[in-house]
């Protein structure tokens, strides 16, 4: 089954779970559970502290996408309107030029070890470079899994600032988004560190930037589909994020709408995934994330780069039924699968955002669901929230006091 599904935004919730569970081959408990269920308070309570109360949000699905060749239905939740309608639309188009094509590298990523009161800096990089392999040897201990597989701690480096010494060591996290695991090495190799350096660890710790750990999405939007002048636009659009700090961060900020809505679906560190982009963003003077150009044909084509580090297991990806069941939805094999969607997913937000921008206006496309929320918020249900949204975008006041009104009679 393919993931362009005609009318998927016409249908009726009902409807819409019969076409997921076809194309995921979801069970009737899933279905079920899609649209019953509720974490246990006993479970939220496990997973932080002080729990009072749950929140919620609506989990809708993006259509269209063909990634490498094959098919994907992606889940998001988000509060914002207008996001997954966009991100479907942005595939559809793409989709017409032959989908997206992506590429995740190896789950590398950089543990952090801060030493300072060091006499003699170079010395202490010396004794640490000569005991290299007994220091990466000491943080395969830490994992049988890893080592197993071939991966765990492959390579250190060393960098010093000042009176300060840092010891950054590669680890290959493999299916873990890697916190526990590179924190855990960090701290057990420290004693030893602190040994032979003379000096005194203070912190241990991964770092959320991940250079080496990177996903990449290419796809091309036929200028049949979108028009010659709406292509020039959206690559001026480009421009002016490459040379604008303030109107880049408001562009990597719409590609992040649509990752951090698929995190949010599968419970992975959405804050995490924000920290990472937007300080790699920043690497050279804040950049946007994508880029834009016009190929031969004429076509527009779209690319980003971007770091990921995303896990299938571990964390708390488990510990919702709901959750568990946008995984079931992505069907992914493994992280670098779930990367290559997140960067997919990222472009196709970008480049329909920056369509809207630069063709008719963000504000025409989003006012209608703008208005759906504001009438929700007045007490409006049912067909009453479509008839008040219509009356208010007519009149022009869209505002919670004028659907009050509306609803009321007036």
């Amino acid at each position: 089954m393919e993931s362009n599904i005609h009318n998927f935004h016409k249908m009726s919730i009902n409807e819409r779970l019969q076409k997921l569970m076809e194309f995921s081959n979801l069970t009737d408990e899933d279905i079920n559970k899609l649209s019953s269920w509720v974490m246990p308070m006993e479970t939220a309570d496990h997973i932080i502290e002080n729990v009072v109360s749950r929140i919620y949000l609506p989990m809708g699905i993006a259509t269209n996408f063909l990634i490498n060749g094959r098919d994907y239905l992606i889940p998001m939740a988000i509060e914002e309107p207008s996001v997954v309608a966009a991100c479907s639309n942005g595939a559809r188009i793409a989709r017409a030029g032959g989908g997206f094509t992506a590429y995740a590298s190896e789950p590398m990523m950089y543990g952090q070890i801060q030493i300072v009161d060091i006499n003699d800096p170079e010395l202490a990089r010396i004794n640490i470079m000569k005991n290299k392999a007994r220091i990466l040897e000491m943080a395969n201990t830490r994992s049988s899994t890893l080592k197993s597989l071939g991966a765990g701690a492959k390579d250190l480096e060393i960098k010093i600032f000042d009176d300060m010494m840092i010891i950054y060591l590669k680890i290959d996290v493999q299916e873990a988004m890697g916190a526990n695991i590179i924190n855990t090495m960090c701290e057990y190799v420290s004693p030893f560190i602190e040994e032979i350096t003379k000096g005194r660890v203070i912190l241990r710790i991964m770092s959320n930037l991940t250079p080496l750990r990177m996903a990449y999405a290419r796809a091309v939007f036929p200028k049949d589909l979108i028009g010659e002048r709406t292509v020039d636009n959206i690559i001026y659009a480009y421009k002016f994020a490459e040379h604008d700090v303030f109107r880049a961060a408001t562009h990597n900020k719409g590609i992040m709408n649509g990752i951090d809505a698929v995190l949010l679906a599968t419970l992975n560190d959405f804050r995490a995934q924000e920290a990472n982009a937007h300080a790699y963003a920043s690497l050279n003077g804040y950049k946007p994330l994508t880029r834009y150009y016009k190929n031969e044909n004429g076509d527009l084509v779209g690319s980003i780069e971007i770091p990921v580090a995303i896990g299938t297991v571990g964390g708390t990806t488990r510990s919702s039924e709901i959750s568990r069941i946008a995984m079931k939805i992505l069907n992914v094999e493994n992280a670098r699968d779930l990367s290559c969607v997140l960067a997919s997913v990222g472009l196709s937000q970008n480049f329909a955002a920056l369509r809207a921008l630069a063709d008719e206006g963000i504000q025409r496309g989003h006012m209608k669901l703008h208005a759906r929320n504001v009438a929700i918020a007045a007490g409006a249900t049912g067909d009453d929230i479509d008839k008040i949204a219509d009356k208010m975008i007519r009149e022009n006041k869209i505002s919670i006091t004028r659907a009050m009104e509306i609803l009321k009679g007036d």
